[in-house]
């Protein structure tokens, strides 16, 4: 009997597990259901699709040939709200049911909305999706938007805030930590960037959020901060995080904590069940703990992880660690692992430039690197995060670590042997 595989999300983990099925089953059946009615795309692009720096056939993550390529049964704009383990089977929002023998949870993460009276006003989004940026444009041409609120200073809501910036808009950031980026970056991380946001005459109020949102009309037109002071806003961005979308394995006996409960097979507490990317708790080995960690690329990894043991592989997710390469108002940055360490037994590399803007920071314990921020010189970022991901033993070449000419030829020959080998290279 031919396996049928079933796949609720089309995002990157989803793109994972297909791709390693197809490696090790031609033939089984596979069927994709998404409550989105795209093929699937980069999400990390929906800033500059606001922006208009992209236009919309930039979005996608994979030709839209792919499922047809890869014999996949895509059922896009659909919504799976339950699973039935006991009958392998899910029930989708129009009634109908899919039976599966091997099922995989992908539901990412949705936004964090908090209950704030006046938060059923017209002119409020989160902006984590495709829809979302194009409500959000669509709302401003319609109602000629100049002033605009972003809600959290994080990564998502500074490339809100930077794609409204591009669009002429006048940006306010409220952020509730003392500044932007607490959870990636050290002070002195986010100082830069926030110098960066004023140059181009971004607002930043922090320590701080919003009580209240008041409207005209129907639509917002001002909020209330905590502080008692009013803020004018035409629209508003809640950007504040996400949480794994977890609500479609409500009451199947499926495991969760703060996302689901996953082994390093990536498969959950049920026999043929797996979950992969931002909706699932997997292993973060720096930290030595189970954590949700939203990003792209571990997304893809854990769904590739998962497609692998669903078609008969033996496949181990090592584990992973936070890591994020972004561009902020012109600035590139790389923040990896541990980046602001609060206990001790932790040593502190670091240099600062900060008239060109440029910082580099590496974390190391037990002399291993485990964190690290390069903020407008991230050349060797790539280098460090592979001792990171490598747990290298860095003693014999810490004091290389911040030199300009620190490269491959630093690493311990052993070391080079394991990233370079081929016929005719010399290492």
């Amino acid at each position: 009997m031919k396996n049928k595989y079933l796949i609720i999300g089309n995002s990157a983990a989803a793109i994972g597990a297909i791709e390693a099925i197809r490696q090790k089953d031609k033939q089984g059946k596979i069927i994709l259901v998404s409550d989105e009615p795209y093929p699937a795309y980069s999400r990390p692009l929906i800033s500059y699709l606001l922006a208009g720096k992209v236009d919309e056939e930039k979005m996608f993550y994979r030709a839209q040939s792919f499922y047809g390529e890869n014999e996949v049964e895509a059922l896009l704009g659909e919504q799976v709200i339950s699973v039935f383990p006991s009958e392998k089977k899910v029930k989708l929002r129009n009634g109908k049911r899919i039976s599966y023998t091997q099922l995989l949870i992908a539901t990412g993460g949705k936004s964090i909305v908090p209950e704030v009276k006046g938060g059923n006003l017209k002119g409020i989004f989160t902006f984590t999706t495709w829809d979302d940026a194009k409500k959000i444009k669509a709302f401003i041409d319609k109602n000629k938007v100049k002033k605009t609120t972003v809600i959290g200073g994080g990564l998502i809501g500074l490339k809100a805030a930077e794609a409204l910036i591009e669009l002429g808009m006048k940006v306010t950031i409220v952020e509730l930590a003392d500044r932007v980026l607490s959870a990636t970056f050290d002070r002195e991380a986010s100082a830069i960037i926030e110098a960066a946001l004023k140059e181009v005459d971004c607002r930043l109020i922090a320590r701080n959020t919003v009580e209240d949102i008041r409207g005209k009309k129907g639509k917002v037109n001002s909020i209330l901060l905590r502080d008692k002071k009013g803020l004018p806003a035409d629209l508003i961005i809640f950007a504040i995080g996400v949480t794994p979308n977890m609500a479609v394995v409500k009451d199947s006996g499926i495991k969760i904590n703060r996302g689901i409960l996953v082994n390093s097979r990536m498969r959950t507490n049920l026999p043929r069940i797996y979950a992969a990317g931002d909706v699932a708790e997997a292993y973060d080995f720096l930290l030595h703990a189970h954590r949700p960690i939203p990003i792209w690329p571990n997304a893809y990894k854990q769904g590739s992880i998962a497609g692998y043991n669903m078609s008969g592989a033996d496949r181990e997710y090592r584990g992973s660690f936070a890591m994020n390469s972004v561009e902020l108002c012109g600035v590139p940055t790389i923040s990896v692992g541990i980046t602001d360490p609060k206990q001790d037994g932790y040593e502190i590399i670091r240099e600062s430039n900060p008239a060109r803007k440029q910082y580099k920071k590496i974390v190391l314990k037990d002399n291993r690197i485990v964190g690290a921020i390069f903020i407008n010189d991230i050349d060797r970022a790539g280098i460090i995060t592979g001792l990171i991901k490598d747990e290298v033993e860095v003693s014999s070449f810490k004091d290389h670590l911040m030199r300009e000419d620190f490269g491959l030829i630093s690493l311990p020959k052993e070391y080079r042997k394991h990233l370079v080998t081929g016929a005719g290279i010399e290492v």
